[in-house]
């Protein structure tokens, strides 16, 4: 069997949810046929335990024949080996194509997820992100595991049919004729079942989307005092999603009763005739026992082939969610495929920014959103005319890990600060080197490098979270890095300390840095004043304050 999960998860075909599903069933193809092939044989073992009976009282007691008995239970016994073997090894096939059908989805959506960055944020929620992780992924894994036993009980129910037409071509007949009726009559169950289903599935994404972000705001809530109108608000869109819930409950049950009441009435219909033609003489006592055998019997596979109906369902709302989040496509367009190679020089047409390779560079902004939007172009986070090296950003190969754009809402993850702040990867800055450089000496040890780190670290200040993203950013060691305000909540001893050793840690890097601190913008090797979008005055800190009052206005906010 093969480890899970798999080093590609493959081009999915997401054009429709039902064309996912097909998908997954034909990568997951030797599995999927062996667990059908499995589940056939575990139904088929029970299907013909019925007439091996009715024939083991027709020959061993009613024949008196004790050789034929004996025969008859050996056939009975193997039957019932070959049935035990089969739903073993069927059920841990069954296991491993939903555990593959779930890891193969969440690779997908990882994937995905990572490849449009900045764009899911903007086209797809969180609660809806979060939602296809916790319940879509196992209603997709749910299609695959039933295919087994649904299969196996369409070929059950096809083999009874033609052992009743056998024996008695009247009682082959109600079958035949019954079990589409059954489906018939159950199928117009779903589409309400299928509408509300999906209602409810929205309603949990939209709670899921509230959750998330009380606790990414929660430490502002508090406050501010809006615990209790935040909280009140969640409770109201709990009994949504409750109510919505019961609604697909009623749905549900409906169908499930209609699984047990309608092959029921079969079962109740062929046991009936079976006894009146025993009496009448037309089937013997043993084939009266097989024909209740098998009605008894048919109850099992038609409800496996309503809660198939009912998984595909599932399954196909689910797989609808998987879809649109695997249509949606980068805002920005990237084919990445020429080379620069050694340092080169970004420019920003935009603005006119030009940054020499292996310097300081600073950009002072009278708007700090201009500053943030040249990072963004610069990071390739935006459209623009940017080049490096003469090659037009779009066109440059590995561009994400060239050039690293580090913002002051970056997350630190959970888990050991070590791996948080130097995830595996070369090249690499040493982390005492980062973490000196970052003036966090002090955070790291508080906490110690294998301490572990809440959720977006928030027994951390605001002060020691920027300095630890500082450190992360560090250590990545790109060759261009592009820190936005990395100094802003930090006291003005840190800030003189980090502006200090930023250069001596990134000699013969290229770095940028938008602030509008007089602290870091004295150790630049180079500042760029930019004005309404554009950079209108260029040099090194001091020359700027002395010959551009504009400039010295913005970073000396005023003061004379």
């Amino acid at each position: 069997m093969k480890d899970l999960p798999v080093p590609d998860p493959g081009t999915p075909d997401h054009r429709s949810p039902a064309r996912y599903l097909l998908w997954l069933m034909r990568v997951q193809r030797r599995s999927v046929l062996a667990v059908a092939v499995l589940g056939t044989l575990f139904f088929l073992s029970q299907a013909l335990m019925p007439a091996v009976i009715g024939r083991a009282i027709d020959t061993g007691v009613a024949g008196g024949d004790t050789g034929a008995l004996l025969r008859w239970a050996g056939v009975l016994c193997a039957l019932g080996v070959l049935q035990m073997v089969s739903s073993v090894t069927r059920h841990r096939m069954a296991v491993f194509n939903w555990l593959s059908a779930c890891y193969r989805t969440i690779q997908l959506v990882t994937r995905q997820t990572t490849r449009l960055g900045a764009t899911l944020p903007r086209r797809l929620t969180a609660g809806e992100v979060v939602s296809v992780g916790i319940s879509d992924v196992a209603r997709i894994g749910d299609v695959l595991d039933i295919l087994g036993r649904g299969t196996g009980s369409v070929v059950a129910i096809v083999v009874v049919a033609a052992l009743l037409l056998a024996t008695s071509w009247p009682l082959g007949l109600v079958v035949l004729v019954g079990v589409p009726v059954i489906l018939a009559v159950a199928a117009p169950l779903l589409r309400p079942y299928e509408r509300r289903e999906d209602a409810h599935r929205e309603l949990v994404s939209e709670l899921n989307s509230t959750a998330t972000d009380l606790v990414a705001g929660l430490r502002v809530l508090r406050g501010v005092g809006g615990e209790a109108l935040f909280a009140e608000r969640y409770r109201g869109r709990s009994q949504d999603v409750r109510r919505a819930g019961v609604r697909v409950a009623w749905a549900e049950s409906r169908i499930s009763g209609a699984e047990v009441l309608l092959p029921g009435l079969l079962v109740a219909l062929v046991t009936w005739l079976g006894a009146h033609f025993a009496q009448d003489g037309r089937i013997t006592v043993g084939q009266l026992v097989a024909f209740y055998g098998y009605a008894v019997f048919l109850v099992e596979p038609l409800r496996t082939i309503g809660e198939m109906a009912q998984k595909f369902t599932k399954g196909r709302v689910a797989a609808g969610r998987v879809c649109r989040l695997l249509a949606v496509e980068p805002e920005i367009a990237h084919t990445g495929k020429r080379r620069v190679d050694g340092p080169a020089e970004l420019v920003d047409a935009a603005s006119g920014l030009v940054v020499r390779p292996g310097r300081v560079t600073a950009v002072a902004a009278a708007d700090p959103r201009d500053a943030a939007a040249v990072a963004d172009r610069l990071g390739r986070y935006a459209e623009g005319d940017v080049t490096y090296g003469g090659v037009p950003l779009a066109e440059v190969a590995d561009v994400r890990s060239r050039v690293l754009v580090a913002v002051n809402e970056d997350r630190l993850f959970s888990g050991p600060l070590r791996e948080t702040l130097a995830p595996p990867g070369e090249p690499r800055l040493p982390l005492d080197a980062a973490v000196e450089a970052a003036a966090a000496g002090d955070v790291v040890a508080g906490t110690g490098l294998d301490g572990h780190v809440a959720e977006a670290g928030r027994e951390f200040s605001g002060g020691q979270r920027q300095r630890l993203r500082l450190v992360r950013a560090l250590a990545a060691d790109p060759e261009v890095l592009v820190l936005v305000e990395p100094t802003s909540a930090v006291d003005a001893h840190t800030e003189a300390a980090i502006a200090e050793r930023l250069g001596r840690v990134r000699s013969g890097r290229t770095t940028v840095i938008a602030t509008t601190s007089p602290l870091v913008l004295d150790r630049a090797d180079h500042v760029a004043f930019v004005e309404r979008g554009a950079v209108v005055a260029e040099g090194t800190h001091r020359d700027l304050l002395d010959t551009e009052p504009r400039y010295a206005a913005v970073v000396t906010r005023g003061a004379t």
